[in-house]
This record gives structure tokens, sequence and C-alpha cells, in this order.
């Protein structure tokens, strides 16, 4: 449960925020009975054919404790060609209690290749190092690649199961699946997120974290991109998981 926030807020960010020059947006994450459980604020900044997405969340109220103050910061840099994000660099920071680790990529589009740096403290002093290639490449890393999608479907309305790569989904061996509802299950969407002039669209999320019975993030985007809500439906034992967005 005390991970589980901190993904959702990831999830409903990435799919926020347009092709501003600079541009910050802040949710509130919370988790049915327990009330606000995490705040997420992203900020996306290009200068000419560059871009960096910043993006940070942090526990609070009861979740603060249970985790250890828990804090994680996700880092995109990188180029962009024809209105389209291209990653070189992405980076994730994870710190709670005394713990701290760091996961560094490195994208070379000429060799289509991806290194991955690992590193783990503990009280300051380094528990584990490695350095591998990763078995798979792709031009987005899990930041850009929620921020391409709105070029990348062109199609809102047509609906299906769209399957697309990502560097920082190994676990689920880069793979990351976006799902348009049909006609018939927007009211479904509707009644979940609230009605208005929205993109609804799900992210079929593969990880353990969630406990959820299918691992689903329903989310509704405005036409200028960004992400009024999300909700992650059923997790075992405590029900729905709500992010919205505040600022």
């Amino acid at each position: 449960m005390r991970k589980s926030f901190i993904f959702l807020g990831l999830f409903i960010i990435f799919s926020s925020m347009g092709y501003a020059k600079v541009m910050d947006v802040k949710y509130k994450v919370s988790f049915g009975i327990f009330g606000q459980m995490g705040i997420a604020n992203a900020h996306l900044e290009t200068k000419g054919n560059t871009y960096t997405i910043d993006i940070g969340m942090k526990a609070t109220g009861i979740a603060k404790a249970l985790s250890h103050n828990r804090k994680e910061r996700h880092i995109s840099k990188g180029h962009i060609v024809k209105g389209m994000y291209i990653s070189d660099s992405y980076k994730v920071i994870k710190t709670y209690g005394q713990r701290y680790i760091e996961k560094t990529y490195h994208i070379d589009h000429r060799k289509k290749r991806v290194t991955k740096e690992y590193l783990k403290k503990k009280n300051g002093k380094i528990t584990a190092e490695e350095h591998t290639v990763l078995d798979f490449y792709s031009r987005n890393d899990l930041l850009t690649l929620y921020f391409n999608l709105p070029k990348m479907i062109r199609d809102k309305s047509k609906a299906g199961i769209y399957t697309l790569s990502a560097v920082g989904a190994e676990r689920q061996k880069g793979l990351v699946k976006i799902k348009i509802p049909a006609s018939k299950e927007i009211n479904v969407y509707k009644k979940t997120l609230g009605k208005g002039d929205f993109w609804y669209i799900t992210a079929i999320i593969y990880q353990k974290i969630f406990s959820s019975n299918k691992g689903e993030l329903m989310l509704a985007i405005e036409k200028n991109g960004i992400a009024q809500k999300a909700v992650l439906k059923d997790l075992i034992m405590f029900g729905d998981l709500v992010a919205e967005r505040i600022k």
C-alpha cells in the first residue's frame, strides 16, 4: 500500500502537461478511508530542441510514517524531433529512511542500446552497484512515452489495446499497454472519473505492488493533454486509489 500511491502519482503525471515551454502541475493522491496519502509535482521545460521533465513525489500523512518518509524523483532529459520527446537519459531516485536507490539509464540511439547503472546505499554506505545492458531498446522512457501518447495514438476514438515500449519498464520486458475504451464502456469511465470533454484511457500496469484485481489505471485527460483525474480500481481490502489535479 505505501508504494502504490507513489506509482499512481507517477502514472497520472505521465499523461500530463502537453508541449509548453515551461509548465508545472500538482496532484494529490488519496486512498479510501486513509484520505490523502501523497503529493506529486511535475515540471516540464524545453529550450530549443532539448527538454527536461522532472517529477517529484512524496508521502504525506499516515503514508509518510508507514513508508519512512518515502520520496521519489524521476528525471528525463533528451531532445525534441517533430514535436516528439526523444529520451537520452532517464534517472530514478528513491529514498526512505536511511535507504537510497538510484537507477540511471543512458540511451544510445545510434547503436540502439540502453545501459543501466544501479546504485544502492544504506546509512550513506554503498551496499550494491551494477552496470548492465538492457535486452531491448526504445526511444521513449516511461516519462516521454506518456507525454508522446497524443501523437503516437492519433485516432483517440479507435477502441483497442496499444502495446508500446519504454526504458524503465524492464519488469514487463519494456512493454506498456494502453487501452482506449469502446463507446459502450464510456459511461463507466464517466461514472468513475467524472463527465467532461476528456480523452478516457486505461494504462495496464504490470506491478505487483498495486495488489489490485486487474492492475488497470483509468485516466481522464483534458484536450490540452493534462490529466484531470486517475483511479486505480479495487485494490485488495482498501478500495480505490485516486489522484486529482489541484494545480
